[in-house]
């Protein structure tokens, strides 16, 4: 019937979605979803997309989210899980859980919760020794170190 260009919606900055929940809308139950998905409306079960989900500022979804990347400007509470990211835009509510690698929050959202990012990086064991151009090691001291002496030095003000 339609060509893929006109399945599609542009969004402002280059991103297209596919699925648009709009505001009014109320939907409960279990939806899976391929591609961008935007929702406006009013959501409550299970989402599983394996693109990015955009939440607008009048959405409230309640239940589970997973997805790759999670934008929310509006209201979540549950459990988040995204494989790339979760992104929350002023004025976002989110209340429950996040499991994702990248967290990340404007100034002005609520976020009552837990947060796992998974495993922290491992630093270079170069970090601890550093050895120079001309073969010799040099003892790099460490960051504990650096601020007990600074705080010996420079106590804190009140």
């Amino acid at each position: 019937m339609w060509g893929e260009k006109e399945k599609k919606k542009e969004l402002g900055f280059g991103q297209e979605f596919y699925t648009f929940l709009g505001k009014g809308v109320d939907f409960k139950g279990k939806a899976q979803f391929e591609g961008t998905v935007r929702v406006d409306g009013n959501f409550e079960g299970e989402i599983t997309i394996d693109d990015t989900l955009i939440i607008g500022e009048s959405a409230v979804i309640k239940g589970t989210i997973t997805g790759g990347t999670i934008v929310n400007s509006g209201r979540i509470e549950g459990v988040v899980t995204a494989k790339s990211k979760i992104q929350l835009l002023k004025p976002a509510v989110l209340i429950g859980d996040v499991h994702t690698p990248i967290f990340a929050m404007e100034e002005g959202v609520y976020f009552q919760g837990e947060c796992d990012m998974g495993s922290a990086p491992k630093l270079e064991a170069s970090m601890d020794n550093k050895i120079l151009s001309n073969g010799q090691n040099k003892t790099i001291p460490k960051v504990e170190e650096k601020l007990e002496k600074k705080l010996e030095t420079e106590p804190l003000s009140r």
